[in-house]
Order: structure tokens, then C-alpha cells, then sequence
């Protein structure tokens, strides 16, 4: 008979999140993550084998929950050029823009080197440039390309706004969005 377990996987996984955004993966080791949660790290190893297949449980933790804003985003953006450009400001990080382009990139670095978390980020961005390009155009052929050139355009304004910092960060890529589609549309 299995014993009951005393924290959900949500709550685990959220939790470590949680600690892995200020530590960045480095330092995430079964010690911390048995102080985090207050599990044993006997507990902890049960769970997740390997410190790495813990980091990757909690980093595919936060793709499914990025799905599921970016899932519900698309529902609810008008079907508009301005509807795609809502959508991206939706899933901005907001107050946390600063952290999401530094500190964040430690993150998106782990998702990199990781096979299965590199196709959970290529699946993502498939589903935003298609989501994004068909508010953009009506032709089929150019939707997802135009899609991908929003997402480059989003993701690199959020970069060079976090070198220059001038502003707000959603006024300053509400802004380059507005000019890209006023270019291109």
C-alpha cells in the first residue's frame, strides 16, 4: 500500500518553482528543496530519482503552466492585430519583467540544454506564432510566418528594453508592436 502523500505534486512543484526563480537551477539540490517544501530529501529523491529529473519536473511544471495562460490568452484576444498584441502583453511577465530577462534567462538556459524542455518550448512557440498569425492575416501561407516574426520582435524588445530600461516595459513593447504591425500591416 502507498503512503499518502503529504504535499500534492502541484504544491511540490510549485513550490520549488518558486525556489528555483530565486536560485536559479544551480541552486536547486535536494537539501533546499527539503527545506522548501518540508519534505525529507529521502522523500524528495523517492519522487523525482535524480536531482536532474527534479529540475526538469519543475521546469515542465512551468511550461504546463504557461500553456495554459497562453491557451486561455488565445481564447480570449479579439481576433485582431490589436488582439495579438493584448495577447502577448498577457503573457508578460509585468512587475516581474526585470527578473523574467535577467535572472530568467538562467531558466530559458535549462530549457535549452534539455531535449524534452527544448521541445516544450518550440511546441509553445508553434502554437503562439500560429495563435498570433491569424489575428495578423487572413492568408494561411504568411500567418505563422508573420506570427514568428511578432514572437522575435516581442521577445527582443523585452531584451534591449532590460539593457536601456526606458519606461514602463509593457508601454515600451505595446509601443515596438504597435510600429512592427503599423510597417508590415
Amino acid at each position: 500500500m502507498g503512503r499518502i502523500k503529504k504535499i500534492s505534486d502541484d504544491e511540490l512543484l510549485d513550490a520549488l518553482l518558486d525556489s528555483i526563480e530565486a536560485t536559479g537551477p544551480g541552486g536547486l539540490t535536494f537539501a533546499r528543496a527539503s527545506a522548501v517544501a518540508g519534505l525529507s530529501s529521502a522523500t524528495l529523491v523517492q519522487r523525482f530519482g535524480t536531482r536532474d529529473a527534479m529540475i526538469q519536473a519543475v521546469l515542465l511544471h512551468a511550461w504546463d503552466r504557461l500553456d495554459a495562460l497562453t491557451t486561455l490568452a488565445d481564447a480570449e484576444a479579439p481576433s485582431t492585430p490589436a488582439g495579438a498584441i493584448a495577447l502577448l502583453l498577457r503573457l508578460m511577465p509585468g512587475s516581474a519583467a526585470e527578473y523574467n530577462v535577467t535572472e530568467g534567462l538562467l531558466l530559458l538556459r535549462e530549457d535549452l540544454r534539455d531535449p524534452t524542455l527544448r521541445a516544450r518550448g518550440h511546441a509553445w512557440g508553434t502554437y503562439l506564432a500560429k495563435a498570433l498569425g491569424k489575428r495578423l492575416t487572413s492568408q494561411a501561407g504568411s500567418a505563422e510566418t508573420m506570427g514568428w516574426q511578432m514572437l522575435a520582435l516581442w521577445q527582443g524588445t523585452m531584451i534591449w528594453w532590460a539593457f536601456k530600461r526606458d519606461g514602463d516595459p509593457e508601454v515600451a513593447i505595446r509601443t515596438a508592436l504597435e510600429h512592427w504591425w503599423q510597417s508590415v500591416g
